[in-house]
């Protein structure tokens, strides 16, 4: 089912992406559908009330409607989101979002890297993690900082499938497996 889920969200996704860029407003169609996406994952409230099968569905049509002026200006946006909620998919909405940002950073020809220490890292220790991970893909990247007090020191720096692991955990990790053989 999730498998099927993402590609029914890329889908969607494709859809709206290709309208806001005939339209050229894909970057602001994008802010909306992740700022909606947002709203969703962050309010337990508006997913039990959508999702519950206790309220009629022009309940729920009426719910959304009054909200998404406010969280999505754009028609299109609004028609997506009650598409989604009468084809009872706006569960959905979070992996459409995440989707419709890949294929922004690919149309914007960049990308996104997720870089994780032990500790907060200081902006030029990022700009050179940045620097060097550009070097490696030729393409734009985008720092996502994390903190993992488990890597115990390093950096671990992950771009779509590529995972550049320079933390102590795993060097520990490879002296001991080097020790115990």
């Amino acid at each position: 089912m999730a498998a099927m889920g993402g590609s029914v969200a890329r889908r969607y996704a494709r859809a709206l992406f290709g309208i806001g860029v005939d339209g050229g407003s894909f970057e602001a169609l994008g802010q909306e559908i992740g700022d909606l996406a947002e709203l969703w994952t962050s309010s337990a409230e508006l997913r039990q009330t959508l999702e519950n099968p206790v309220f009629r569905p022009s309940e729920k049509r009426a719910v959304l409607e009054q909200l998404l002026p406010r969280v999505a200006p754009t028609a299109e946006v609004r028609r997506l989101a009650l598409l989604l909620l009468e084809r009872r998919r706006i569960l959905l909405l979070p992996a459409i979002a995440r989707a419709y940002r890949d294929l922004a950073d690919a149309h914007l020809g960049q990308v996104r890297a997720k870089v994780t220490s032990a500790e907060p890292l200081a902006s030029a220790a990022l700009e050179r993690v940045r620097h060097s991970l550009e070097q490696r893909t030729g393409k734009k990247v985008i720092v996502e900082a994390a903190v993992d007090a488990a890597l115990i020191g390093g950096v671990v720096a992950q771009v779509g499938d590529l995972v550049l692991d320079g933390s102590v955990r795993t060097q520990l990790a490879d002296l001991r497996q080097k020790l115990v053989n």
